[in-house]
């Protein structure tokens, strides 16, 4: 699609790079349930027939001679609210579902898939049709906090990629508030600005483990004008950075090479957490930040262009950073 919502630019709380997980299927005879979640584009290979039929990236039930609808469950990788789904049909052409409907809810702890199951569940997207071979969009008006969705293929066929596009919202029972990845995405980060996404989405800095290749990092295009590239992060909760660790693995040839940290209590105010500090490829730094301020953004600026795999900042939070977090938690529950 050309014209993509701007929630889509949202983390996908289901994708397996977050730890999501397709807990349980009705049936997958065709093509594993797993795929859903794969945070790759879904591939194709034309006449590549196993004995159960053509392979498929993508979950494919077989045809229905009953009445009946299939569904499969899936835990988030990260609970969240969410701002919309996309259900992606790519390369489903004459098998594709003529309607589906996805739903959501929010359990603690680890139910297993029959606990799930029996939850009561809040519809996200009622019985809307969707078209083969496409991404199917649908904007979603919850501000709910979910940790689970159920998505049913009305009746059956198959879909290649469910993406949960939303705002992480950590629970303030499971933090440790004064030692905590400030800028980590499962704790409530977020990136709000950068300079330059061309390659890969500045996101993936925040993301959860590390980055098994270039791809899963933030790249930025070759810089030509003497300036540089920079991101601002959205800190998980008002807080003071200790620490900072600048990944830079898997980029041996287009690490930056150098880099600065900036903070800010609003976003618009700027002063230095790091100073201008050179970098290795490949390498994942770990600097004490000399100035220990109160920020609720940081503001990354590598020289002169480049990527890094990963941004992380440890600390703690402040009074004003607890409140902000329990304020979320309690707004979405």
């Amino acid at each position: 699609m050309t014209d993509r919502p701007e929630w889509t630019q949202l983390t996908d709380l289901a994708s397996r790079r977050c730890g999501g997980t397709v807990m349980w299927a009705s049936d997958e005879l065709f093509a594993e349930k797993e795929n859903l979640v794969n945070p790759w584009p879904p591939r194709h290979q034309p006449e590549t027939f196993g004995p159960k039929g053509q392979l498929y990236d993508g979950w494919e039930t077989r045809r229905h001679r009953e009445p009946g609808d299939d569904q499969a469950i899936l835990r988030l990788g990260v609970p969240g609210a969410i701002a919309g789904v996309v259900v992606d049909t790519a390369f489903f052409k004459g098998n594709y579902p003529p309607f589906v409907s996805v739903e959501a809810c929010a359990l603690p702890g680890y139910p297993s898939a029959a606990e799930v199951a029996a939850a009561g569940w809040d519809t996200l997207v009622a019985h809307a049709p969707v078209a083969g071979h496409a991404e199917n969009v649908f904007a979603v008006d919850s501000p709910r906090r979910y940790t689970h969705v159920r998505l049913t293929m009305h009746p059956d066929g198959g879909i290649a990629r469910l993406r949960v596009h939303g705002e992480p919202i950590p629970d303030p029972a499971m933090l440790e508030p004064d030692a905590l990845d400030l800028a980590a995405l499962e704790n409530g980060a977020a990136v709000t600005a950068c300079s330059d996404m061309f390659y890969s989405s500045p996101g993936n800095l925040l993301a959860p483990g590390l980055a098994a290749n270039q791809a899963e990092g933030w790249e930025t295009a070759r810089r030509r004008d003497g300036g540089n590239d920079w991101v601002v992060v959205r800190l998980a909760g008002s807080g003071i950075v200790r620490f900072a660790e600048l990944d830079t693995s898997n980029l041996r040839g287009n690490a930056p090479g150098w880099a600065s940290l900036s903070g800010s209590v609003d976003g618009e105010t700027w002063f230095e957490l790091l100073p201008k500090t050179r970098l290795q490829p490949d390498t994942r730094h770990r600097f004490a930040v000399p100035e220990q301020r109160e920020a609720s953004h940081v503001r990354l600026d590598i020289y002169p262009d480049g990527g890094l795999a990963r941004l992380r900042l440890f600390g703690g939070l402040t009074e004003r950073g607890r409140k902000e977090i329990a304020e979320r938690f309690s707004a979405a529950s």
